[in-house]
């Protein structure tokens, strides 16, 4: 379980870029990383690629087989240039699949973080890879198990040029003193930094597979949050926001990024979900522009009959709580999220926070 400080904010079900700035596809700035702005270090990632990957077929074992593929990539910013997100096509042989990345900065270290989502592993997530990027070369780190043995991996962005990139994976099996580099990504620009078209879509008839299509777009929220929880408070803040919504991973996933005009200071906060087809649920991961290296745990749930639950155990000021998340009065142009907390395993709920949601565009 996570502690829930952030749980100051709402932990909204979606991802994409706020309403209050450009669209997604066109809120990216062309041009390499700049060393003098660390926030800026991924913008040369912005738009659409060409990828041509080299594999080595089998990790930590002597091979020195490699398997070359092609596959695609789309990248743009989020939470205001102070994150971003890829999707991407893995055309790799005889079992082609999808996958997405989110970054985050963090001022105060001046590090990324970048989580991995995969469709073949639709509810779960790597640790975070952290790092920054010195004379034009970006390089990464995470402690994580490789078939249950404990590896360090790395990550290496390097040849940046506004027109072509190269990214490796290494593991160390000896706490970072030897490094086997296990795959390589060679990526060639296809269009325009401001132009990130979608990439191809897969069929809707999983039943679930389609339940947030509806949500996609810009919308303006009115926020009514408790200023306290789990108190007996009956004081409540009102105040307004926005947020856009797209798909990604085809569909099988989607992402929102949001802006909160909350009074006392403003923030943003984005969204991942991922749609599991064996047991039609969704996953949603919140991750706050103020804690930028934290994903909360995921909340699991999906749709019946018009509305969306998810549910997920977690701590609130130390004591362990339920939380659920609620989608209801869905429209064409308007619908509402509320979030609950039960302190006594769902036999009592207490709503903290709704949403209402008019369409914008």
């Amino acid at each position: 379980m996570t502690p829930i400080h952030r749980r100051d904010v709402m932990r909204l079900p979606l991802l994409a870029a706020a309403a209050s700035s450009l669209p997604l596809a066109h809120a990216a700035t062309q041009g390499t990383a700049m060393p003098d702005n660390p926030t800026r270090d991924f913008d040369f990632l912005f738009g659409s690629w060409r990828v041509r990957h080299r594999r080595l077929k089998a990790r930590l074992k002597g091979s020195t087989e490699w398997i070359e593929f092609d596959g695609s990539s789309a990248a743009q910013p989020v939470l205001d240039g102070l994150g971003n997100v890829d999707d991407n096509v893995i055309d790799l042989p005889g079992a082609p699949y999808r996958a997405a990345t989110l970054r985050s900065f963090d001022p105060q270290t001046k590090r990324w973080a970048i989580w991995w989502f995969d469709e073949r592993y639709p509810h779960a997530h790597g640790v975070p890879v952290v790092g920054g990027f010195e004379s034009g070369v970006g390089t990464f780190f995470a402690d994580e198990t490789f078939e249950d043995k404990p590896i360090k991996v790395r990550f290496i962005w390097s040849r940046i040029t506004p027109t072509s990139a190269q990214w490796e994976q290494a593991f160390s099996p000896d706490g970072g003193r030897t490094w086997e580099t296990n795959w390589l990504m060679n990526f060639a620009r296809t269009g325009s930094a401001h132009i990130v078209p979608p990439l191809p879509e897969r069929s809707r008839e999983t039943p679930g597979l389609d339940s947030f299509d509806s949500h996609m777009g810009a919308w303006r929220a009115r926020h009514r949050r408790m200023k306290e929880r789990l108190a007996d408070n009956t004081e409540w803040i009102e105040f307004d926001g926005s947020c856009v919504m797209q798909p990604l991973v085809g569909g099988a996933a989607n992402m929102d990024d949001n802006v909160f005009n909350m009074p006392g200071g403003a923030f943003r906060g984005v969204s991942m979900r991922v749609f599991d087809p064996k047991t039609k649920t969704w996953a949603i991961w919140w991750l706050d522009s103020r804690y930028p290296h934290t994903l909360d745990p995921p909340m699991i749930g999906s749709f019946e009959d018009g509305v969306g639950a998810f549910f997920a155990d977690e701590t609130f000021n130390g004591r362990p709580i339920k939380v659920r998340f609620l989608w209801s009065n869905i429209t064409a142009t308007t619908r509402q999220w509320e979030q609950a907390f039960s302190p006594n395993g769902g036999r009592t709920w207490e709503t903290n926070w709704t949403t209402h949601f008019t369409r914008t565009g």
